[in-house]
């Protein structure tokens, strides 16, 4: 499938889907999407403690890029685990632009370190953050009581319903400490209805720029 760089309208970059009208991160601002959706709504609940992070859709690496920037800030230590069943192109990688539209010139090196470490193992990025990458399919994840917080950040229902089934929250919600949370930037009702259905609590939130609402959901 035809994928091509689109800039978004924080000036940031993403990947565009022409064949399914999809982004990797939302027209209306890829990085401002990522900091409300997964930062203040998700990794803003832990603090000065060690947790463990799943994010569903690993992508262009922009969720784990800023949090490792976060965890700089909040003393948090962080095992980050990515899964991504389609890799990014190293030409792709060269065309995103996060680390100058965050003004960390400095981390360059970190975010090359993320996208081109070795997958299947444990990377240490720095005292603080680790980074396990998993090449696989989201029905493929059979992790039990693992997680702390879950990004799920899979393409939208719209073109991929498949990845939004009482299944596939089954896996997310057995895959979560108790107390666990999952936060993602869709709202759609059948999205909530999936997670409660396999036990979650779900509360909606205020939405990034250019989207209502959100969902957010705690093992119980």
């Amino acid at each position: 499938m035809k994928r091509e760089i689109i800039t978004t309208a924080d000036g940031s970059t993403t990947i565009h889907l022409p064949e399914w009208n999809e982004q990797y991160h939302s027209k209306h601002g890829a990085i401002q999407e990522a900091y409300h959706v997964f930062i203040k709504s998700g990794l803003n609940l832990f603090k000065n403690r060690k947790i463990s992070i799943l994010e569903v859709g690993f992508g262009t690496g922009l969720n784990c890029f800023i949090t490792f920037l976060e965890a700089q800030k909040s003393k948090l230590k962080i095992e980050y685990y990515g899964i991504e069943a389609y890799p990014i192109s190293e030409k792709e990688i060269e065309s995103l632009n996060y680390v100058d539209q965050l003004n960390v010139l400095e981390f360059e090196d970190v975010f090359q370190e993320i996208h081109h470490n070795e997958w299947e193992v444990k990377n240490k990025i720095s005292s603080e953050f680790t980074l396990t990458k998993r090449e696989q399919f989201f029905n493929e994840i059979v992790d039990e009581n693992k997680f702390n917080l879950i990004y799920f950040d899979a393409f939208g229902a719209r073109v991929q319903p498949e990845l939004w089934t009482v299944e596939i929250f089954q896996k997310m919600y057995n895959s979560l400490k108790a107390k666990g949370v999952l936060v993602t930037y869709s709202a759609k009702g059948s999205v909530r209805r999936a997670m409660l259905e396999v036990g979650f609590k779900v509360e909606k939130l205020e939405g990034p720029p250019g989207k209502r609402e959100m969902l957010r959901a705690i093992k119980t």
